[in-house]
């Protein structure tokens, strides 16, 4: 072979190396799973007083996901309108923040198998909100860049959506009376509720809008590190561990006991 044929041929070897390597290669070589998850949304993300740790039930998944790879996990804090950005900007690997997975979302990030699944509910005051016409005419706190925005934004033109950067602002806002109800799925106001110190004064409105799944976030088009992350899922669903993370945060024993209605595989 000639030496420009040998050059040429190099450097077809090195490009076609760099086009097979991929995200999974670069967690790997970095020996580090940056994962966004939530600091402030109890049970799924939240800053633990005891430990100082960001600490829930999003983050006992990321820590299965980390220990598959036999990588160091590293937590990005994030709230519910930075997910997509960190992802799409490469300063996080995976988002395992309650993250729903919509069809919209879809054209920017792709998505593991969902590991779990609720509705969209409601606190208001007691005896306020006992049915979705009564929403007509309300001002309404949602998290921003929520499907729980969305949804009220594209199906309650009568309702005015206030967006906050999390709950526990969208909370503060009911509490003094900037909105007359705040909206997110149902597990995580069960157990925003259950933490309350004025929770005699608020209820779950009873009724739901929608069922949502929510999933791992991924970047679009990496296929490798999807399958590790949906076989960890599923081997956690076989092995009994995905119940005990349930357990631990939903459990009958909790402040928010909510009886598991899905398993991981029920849904793609």
């Amino acid at each position: 072979m000639k030496i420009p044929s040998l050059l040429l041929a190099l450097t077809l070897l090195g490009t076609a190396g760099h086009a097979l390597a991929d995200r999974l290669d670069d967690i790997k070589k970095a020996g580090v799973l940056r994962v966004a998850a939530f600091d402030s949304n109890p049970p799924f993300g939240f800053l633990d007083a005891k430990t100082h740790q960001i600490s829930g039930l999003d983050v006992e998944v990321a820590q299965a996901i980390a220990k598959k790879l036999q990588v160091k996990l590293e937590l990005v804090p994030t709230n519910p309108a930075n997910r997509i950005p960190l992802l799409v900007a490469g300063k996080a690997d995976l988002v395992a923040a309650n993250f729903t997975v919509t069809e919209e979302r879809k054209k920017q990030v792709d998505f593991s198998l969902p590991y779990f699944a609720s509705g969209q509910q409601f606190i208001a005051r007691k005896g306020s909100l006992s049915k979705p016409e009564q929403l007509a005419g309300l001002r309404v706190g949602v998290d921003k860049g929520t499907t729980q925005e969305i949804y009220l934004r594209e199906k309650y033109s009568k309702t005015t959506v206030v967006a906050y950067d999390d709950t526990p602002l969208a909370f503060t806002a009911l509490r003094n009376g900037n909105v007359q109800a705040i909206s997110q799925d149902g597990s995580k106001l069960a157990a925003l509720l259950a933490n309350a110190p004025d929770k005699a004064k608020y209820e779950l409105a009873p009724f739901t809008l929608t069922r949502e799944y929510q999933a791992i976030g991924l970047p679009k088009g990496e296929a490798r590190l999807t399958k590790v992350v949906n076989d960890t899922l599923l081997e956690l669903e076989k092995s009994g561990q995905a119940r005990k993370i349930y357990d631990r945060w939903f459990g009958p024993s909790t402040k928010a006991p909510l009886p598991r209605d899905f398993k991981i595989g029920d849904a793609s």
